[in-house]
C-alpha cells in the first residue's frame, strides 16, 4: 500500500483461516494500520460465527474502521456478519469483486476464503479492500434501501 491513511481493523478467523489471519495481521501492522486481533489463537476447531459478531461489534462500537473475516470459504463469515444492522460483508475471491463491493456496495467487513486462495492473492484483496473508496452517488440511495431492511419488521397474518 503507498499513501493510503492508516486504518483500526479488526481481524477475525475460525480454526481454519488463523494461519492465513496471522499472516494478514502481520502485514497489516507492517503497513501501520491498528490491528484488533479477536481471534482465534489456536487450531482448536470453534465456530466462525462467534467471531463474525466480535469483528461486526468491533466495527458497530467504532473502536474499528473496517473488519477482515477468514473461513474456509468467507460464506460463513459473510453470513453471520451480515446478521448485525450496519455490517456490510461480502465474501470476495478477485479483484474485481473486491474493488466493486467497496465502490458500490461499501462493505465494511470483508470476508476471505482461505482454502481458495494463495496467500499473495488474499494480500492482494486485502490491499484493494482498504484502498478503494465508496462512490457515492446513486449507490448512497441503494444502501439507504438496504439499511431499511435491517429495519423492516413484516407484519406477518
Amino acid at each position: 500500500m503507498t499513501g493510503e491513511s492508516t486504518m483500526r481493523i479488526a481481524i477475525g478467523s475460525d480454526h481454519r483461516g488463523k494461519a492465513i489471519k496471522e499472516r494478514l495481521v502481520r502485514l497489516l501492522k507492517q503497513q501501520g494500520h491498528e490491528v484488533i486481533d479477536v481471534g482465534t489463537h489456536d487450531s482448536e476447531s470453534v465456530d466462525y460465527p462467534d467471531y463474525a459478531k466480535r469483528v461486526g461489534e468491533e466495527i458497530l462500537c467504532r473502536n474499528a474502521d473496517r473488519g477482515i473475516l477468514i473461513c474456509g470459504t468467507g460464506v460463513g463469515m459473510a453470513i453471520a456478519a451480515n446478521k448485525l444492522p450496519g455490517i456490510r460483508a461480502a465474501a470476495v475471491y478477485d479483484e474485481v469483486t473486491a474493488e466493486m463491493s467497496r465502490r458500490h456496495n461499501n462493505i465494511n467487513v470483508l470476508c476471505l476464503p482461505a482454502n481458495l486462495l494463495s496467500s499473495s492473492q488474499l494480500e492482494k484483496l486485502v490491499e484493494i479492500f482498504l484502498a478503494t473508496e465508496f462512490e457515492g452517488g446513486r449507490h448512497e440511495r441503494r444502501l439507504r434501501k438496504i439499511h431499511e431492511i435491517e429495519e423492516h419488521r413484516p407484519e406477518c397474518s
